[in-house]
């Protein structure tokens, strides 16, 4: 949903926060969609098999971060950094400002969004130096894999989501995600 338009990076980081957080991508303002249930047990199931996986490497997933990169300020539902490029302020913890983008970018399907409006967005941050995005659909129990300059890959069911480049020891399926919704 568009809130307003901003006709800067600049003006947008001037406006007061949020819930839920406020988006800038090509001029325009919007408002992430409010998480319902479905959405909320996905990434927090996500977020501690990322995470688990991810501190191992000293890597980071973290939720709902915002990104400021490539002339926009985005949001993730989960974002991924590895250590090497989680920005650090002078007394070496993590800064509040995340000026790169993530190593990868998760957004997750609710039921009043768009999934072809995700796939846009799955697609802007592959083009715009995120390695992996991820798109997660409730609705059809499915994990889309993006990278740069490759076409999107379906996981189902069993099949093992492949994010070897970022998360070698991850071992993660499809059905391991959605079988939360069910607990």
């Amino acid at each position: 949903m568009a809130v307003t338009a901003a006709h800067t990076l600049d003006e947008f980081l001037t406006l007061p926060e949020q819930k839920p957080a406020l988006e800038f991508v090509d001029g325009m303002v919007t408002q992430k969609v409010s998480p319902k249930g479905q959405h909320s047990v996905l990434q927090a199931t996500l977020l501690r098999l990322l995470d688990e996986a991810a501190r191992k490497h000293g890597a980071r997933a973290l939720p709902e971060l915002r990104a400021t990169f490539a002339g926009a300020a985005v949001v993730p539902d989960v974002s991924l950094y590895c250590q090497e490029r989680i920005p650090r302020d002078a007394q070496g913890r993590v800064a509040n400002d995340f000026l790169e983008p993530p190593d990868i970018a998760v957004e997750i399907a609710s039921s009043d969004q768009s999934v072809t409006g995700l796939v846009r967005r799955c697609l802007w941050y592959v083009g715009h130096g995120v390695p992996i995005a991820l798109l997660i659909d409730p609705v059809d129990e499915s994990v889309l894999v993006f990278r740069p300059d490759e076409p999107a890959v379906a996981y189902h069911g069993m099949q093992q989501i492949d994010l070897h480049e970022i998360l070698p020891d991850l071992d993660l399926s499809a059905e391991q995600l959605f079988t939360s919704l069910r607990a």
